[in-house]
C-alpha cells in the first residue's frame, strides 16, 4: 500500500531515523537495502520479510510496479527534503527499504555448494559488497566468512554487491580453522590465495571440473591470510603481477582466480 508523506515529523518515519546507527538496526534484527537497482532485486526475491520501503517522488516513479506489487508499506516523501532531515544523509537515489534479518545460516549449510569463497579479517564494506558481486558473477554458490570481517548485510556492503549479497548464501564461521577442516573433510579442495614467492603460480592450476569442490580463500589487504589459515589449504596460489606494485586490491585478486579456474586459460600440469 502506498502512503504519501507530508511532514518530516510523520511518526510512520520513526524507523528511518535510525538508519544511520549500525547498532539500532542490528538490535532489531534488521538491515537497509538502499537504491533503486537494490530495492528492485530485493522486491523480486521471495526469502526477506520487507519491514518497509521510503522513496522520494522521482524513485516511486522510477520502481512505480515493483512497489505496487509489494506487500509491505511504501512511504512516498513528497517533498524530497524530508529524507534528507529523517535520515540524516543523502542516501542513494531516494530509496530505502527495511528488511527483517533472515536467520543466519550455520557453515555447514553450505557443504552442498560446490563452489565457496571463503572471506578472512575483510572488513571493508566495498570491499565485502566487490567479492559478493564478483562470486555472483563467476559461478560461487556459498561464501563463508570467518568472526573478523564484514556484515554482508550492512546497507554500502549490499549495495556495493549490486544486491548480490542478497542472492548468494553466506555463513559466518565462529571456529575459523576448524571449520576449514570440516569442509576439507567433506571433499572441499581449499584454493588459499597468497602473494608469496613459494606458492604456486595460478596459470599452473588447472581449470575447476563441474564436479571439483572447491574453496578459494582470500585475506585483508595488506596482511593477507593467517599462517595458520595457511596451512589448512591443499595448495597456495599467487597471481604474478608487475614487480613495481606490491598487491592487487582482494577483490581484483578473487575475480581473477575465479575466473581463470573457471574459464579454462591456465595451461599447466599442476594437480590438486
Amino acid at each position: 500500500m502506498i502512503h504519501w508523506i507530508d511532514s518530516a515529523d510523520d511518526p510512520r518515519l520513526d524507523p528511518y531515523r535510525h538508519v544511520a546507527d549500525p547498532a539500532w538496526i542490528r538490535d532489531r534484527h534488521l538491515f537497509v537495502a538502499e537504491g533503486r537497482l537494490v530495492v528492485e532485486r530485493l522486491l523480486a526475491l521471495t526469502r526477506f520479510d520487507v519491514h518497509s520501503i521510503l522513496l522520494n517522488r522521482a524513485a516511486h516513479a522510477s520502481l512505480g510496479e515493483a512497489v505496487s506489487r509489494a506487500a509491505a508499506p511504501v512511504l512516498v516523501c513528497a517533498d524530497a527534503s524530508h529524507l534528507a532531515a529523517v535520515t540524516g544523509y543523502n542516501f542513494h537515489r531516494g530509496c530505502l527499504a527495511l528488511v527483517t534479518r533472515p536467520p543466519s545460516l550455520a557453515p555447514a549449510e553450505l557443504f552442498s555448494c560446490r563452489r565457496i569463497l571463503a572471506l578472512e579479517s575483510v572488513g571493508n564494506p566495498d570491499n565485502i559488497g566487490g567479492l559478493f558481486r564478483t562470486a555472483a558473477a563467476l559461478g560461487v554458490d556459498g561464501v563463508l566468512l570467518d568472526p573478523r570481517s564484514g556484515d554482508p548485510f550492512y546497507r554500502k556492503a549490499i549495495r556495493t554487491s549490486m544486491g548480490a549479497a542478497l542472492r548468494v548464501p553466506f555463513a559466518r564461521a565462529e571456529e575459523w580453522r576448524a571449520t576449514l577442516a570440516a569442509f576439507r573433510d567433506r571433499g572441499f579442495k581449499v584454493i588459499a590465495l597468497t602473494p608469496s614467492v613459494t606458492a604456486v603460480d595460478l596459470s599452473g592450476v588447472p581449470p575447476l571440473a563441474p564436479d571439483d569442490r572447491v574453496m578459494v580463500m582470500v585475506g585483508a589487504e595488506g596482511p593477507g591470510l593467517d599462517p595458520a589459515s595457511l596451512e589448512e589449504a591443499d595448495v597456495r596460489v599467487r597471481i604474478s603481477i608487475d614487480e613495481a606494485v606490491d598487491s592487487l586490491n582482494v577483490v581484483v585478486a578473487a575475480g581473477i582466480a575465479l575466473d581463470r579456474l573457471r574459464s579454462g586459460s591456465s595451461t599447466g600440469s599442476f594437480r590438486l
